[in-house]
């Protein structure tokens, strides 16, 4: 049997076990194109609370998702060019990345987004590592809220270490970046500083070389593109001149082309 046919059986048999896990939406009725399933499972996923699974499904999300991992091409750290001093641009879907760890713009709930096919790096981050990463997260979380109080929420810029699950990169760091309302202040810039510096304290207390941020806090957190970015190369680049050697590579994924040109000026 190939292996399209495979992951047509696989993805055939997760709609039916993800709507079976659903009181909601048990009887919706299953698209007959590959996308339409796609679509329904990914849904299905990001409204998903955090709760067992039964290993037989696990596995068969397990293979699925890692079969998704190659279609979409895992990119290696030895295809991304060094810039210089160990800084890279690398513009795409972060999911992609073969890195010791991927940082996702997280939201202080910390338990990834439930809106169905939201764009947001948070979602795609939970779709792709699977249910086992929400899952991890609710286990910090509750215990952080037995420690702090039931109200408990993670304060911006504390970074939060999880496994990537079916992610091609080894760890994923989540952190809450800072949100403009109104006007963009010192206070937030720091706070902003602080996501990245406490992000590359986190690695090399836990002995990961190679990290990949996301633009923390651009986008719908309102901190304008330009300023995040110098911000984010700036406090890098001042860290690692601190920590000589600790990181072997620090990227900047982006995903805009605006983005893209406003780190290409930078570095």
């Amino acid at each position: 049997m190939s292996e399209k046919n495979t992951q047509n059986q696989r993805l055939d048999y997760l709609v039916e076990e993800f709507k079976a896990d659903s009181d909601e939406y048990k009887d919706l009725k299953t698209p007959e194109d590959t996308d339409g399933k796609q679509r329904v499972l990914r849904s299905l996923m990001n409204i998903r609370m955090p709760k067992e699974l039964s290993d037989e499904v696990l596995s068969v999300q397990d293979e699925y998702l890692a079969e998704r991992a190659r279609e979409k091409g895992i990119v290696q750290l030895s295809d991304i060019p060094i810039i210089r001093n160990g800084l890279s641009i690398w513009q795409g879907d972060i999911t992609r990345l073969a890195v010791d760890a991927i940082v996702n713009a997280a939201n202080s709930q910390m338990l990834g987004c439930f809106v169905p096919m939201h764009t947001c790096i948070d979602n795609c981050i939970h779709t792709f590592a699977g249910v086992q990463l929400r899952a991890e997260c609710n286990r910090q979380m509750n215990h952080l809220q037995e420690r702090f109080g039931r109200n408990y929420e993670q304060p911006t810029a504390v970074p939060m270490l999880t496994d990537a699950y079916n992610l091609p990169a080894k760890k994923v760091i989540h952190v809450v970046g800072p949100i403009v309302q109104y006007r963009l202040t010192s206070g937030l810039e720091k706070d902003l500083a602080d996501c990245y510096r406490n992000t590359l304290v986190m690695c090399r207390e836990n002995g990961l070389k190679s990290v990949a941020f996301c633009c923390i806090s651009t986008g719908v957190f309102h901190f304008q593109n330009k300023r995040a970015a110098e911000i984010a190369v700036d406090t890098v680049e001042k860290w690692m001149t601190d920590n000589p050697g600790v990181m072997e590579r620090v990227i900047f994924n982006v995903f805009k082309d605006e983005d893209k040109e406003y780190y290409e000026e930078l570095i």
